[in-house]
C-alpha cells in the first residue's frame, strides 16, 4: 500500500511540532501570564492565517455547517490550550506531552458515544487499565512532592479530554473545506475567548519582565505550533480516523521528555519512567493489540 506523500509529510510535521510544543509552551509562559502567552500566540496565528487565506485565495465559508465545524474545532483549540497553559504553573513539559498520549483511548471512548463506533474489545479495555495504572503511578509521585504537581496533571487531563472530544466531533460535520480555513475559523472563535479568560484571571501584564526566550517561543508557537501544526492536523484528520491521527501522541512523549530533560533541565524520576512505560505500553496494546491477536491466533494455511 503506497502512502500519500502529502498525508505522510503532514503527519511528520505534526509529530515534530507537537514534540517541541510542550517545551515551547513552558518557555513562553516563563516570564508572562500563561493565558496571555497563549492569547498572543493564537492572535499571531490568526493574523498570519488571514493573510495566507488572501494570498492563496482560499475560500473560508461562513454558513451554518462551517460555523459548526469551527465551533467544534475551537473546543480543542481553546479548551485544550487554556488548560495546557495553566498546567505549566505546576508541571514540566514532558509530562504534558505524556498525558496527552491518552488521546487515542479518549478519542475511542468519545467515538463510541458520538460516532457510534463499535465498543472496546477486551484487549482495549485491558490497555486502558494499563494506562490508568501508569497515570496513577505518576499521580502518586506527584502527591508525594511538596508542590502542586497534581493540579497540573488535572489540568492536562481536562485539556486532553477536550482535545479528544473536539477531534471526534469534527468528524461529524460533513463539509468540503480547506484545512487552513478550518484552522482560521477555529482561531477566529478562540482568540476572543483567550483574552476574555485572561481578563477574568486578572489581566496581569508586566512587559518589563518579559524575556526574549518567551517572545521567541510565542512566535514559534504562533506560526508553527498553531498555524502550521493545526493545518497539518486538520488535514490528516480529514483523511484518517480520529484514533489514527491520535497515534501521534504515542511518539511525541518520548521526544518531549528528552527535550525537556536536555534543554530545560527537567528531572526524570524513576516513577515518571515507570508511569511513562506503562502508559506507552497501554497505548501500544490499544493501537495494535487486535492485530497482534489476529496474527497469533490465526492458523497458518
Amino acid at each position: 500500500m503506497q502512502i500519500n506523500p502529502k498525508i505522510s509529510s503532514a503527519y511528520t510535521a505534526v509529530v515534530l511540532i507537537w514534540s517541541t510544543t510542550p517545551l515551547a509552551i513552558v518557555w513562553s509562559s516563563a516570564s508572562m501570564h500563561p493565558i496571555l502567552a497563549v492569547a498572543i500566540r493564537m492572535l499571531i496565528a490568526l493574523v498570519v492565517g488571514f493573510a495566507l487565506l488572501r494570498l492563496f485565495n482560499i475560500r473560508m465559508p461562513i454558513n451554518k455547517t462551517s460555523m459548526q465545524l469551527y465551533a467544534y474545532s475551537a473546543i480543542g483549540v481553546f479548551g485544550g490550550m487554556a488548560f495546557s497553559y495553566m498546567a505549566t504553573w505546576y508541571i514540566q513539559s514532558g509530562l504534558i506531552s505524556l498525558i496527552f498520549g491518552l488521546a487515542p483511548i479518549l478519542s475511542g471512548l468519545a467515538g463510541q458515544k458520538i460516532l457510534n463506533e463499535k465498543p472496546f474489545s477486551a484487549i482495549r479495555w485491558f490497555a486502558l487499565i494499563i494506562c490508568l495504572v501508569g497515570l496513577s503511578i505518576i499521580f502518586k509521585d506527584a502527591l508525594q512532592t511538596d508542590n502542586h504537581t497534581w493540579l497540573g496533571i488535572v489540568c492536562v487531563l481536562l485539556a486532553v479530554c477536550l482535545f479528544s472530544i473536539s477531534g471526534v466531533m469534527v468528524k461529524t460535520v460533513v463539509i468540503s473545506i480547506h484545512p487552513m480555513a478550518t484552522t482560521i475559523g477555529a482561531l477566529m472563535l478562540s482568540v476572543p475567548l483567550f483574552f476574555v479568560l485572561w481578563a477574568l484571571m486578572g489581566a496581569e501584564i508586566n512587559i518589563n519582565e518579559w524575556q526574549a526566550k518567551s517572545l521567541y517561543a510565542i512566535v514559534y508557537l504562533g506560526i508553527l505550533g498553531s498555524l502550521v501544526g493545526f493545518i497539518c492536523f486538520y488535514y490528516v484528520l480529514q483523511k484518517l480516523t480520529a484514533s489514527s491521527v491520535a497515534l501521534v501522541t504515542l511518539i511525541t512523549p518520548v521526544i518531549a521528555l528528552t527535550l525537556g530533560n536536555q534543554l530545560n533541565a527537567e528531572p526524570i524520576s524513576a516513577n515518571l519512567i515507570a508511569g511513562a512505560v506503562a502508559i506507552l505500553a497501554g497505548l501500544s496494546l490499544y493501537l495494535w493489540g487486535e492485530k497482534l491477536k489476529a496474527m497469533v491466533f490465526t492458523p497458518c494455511k
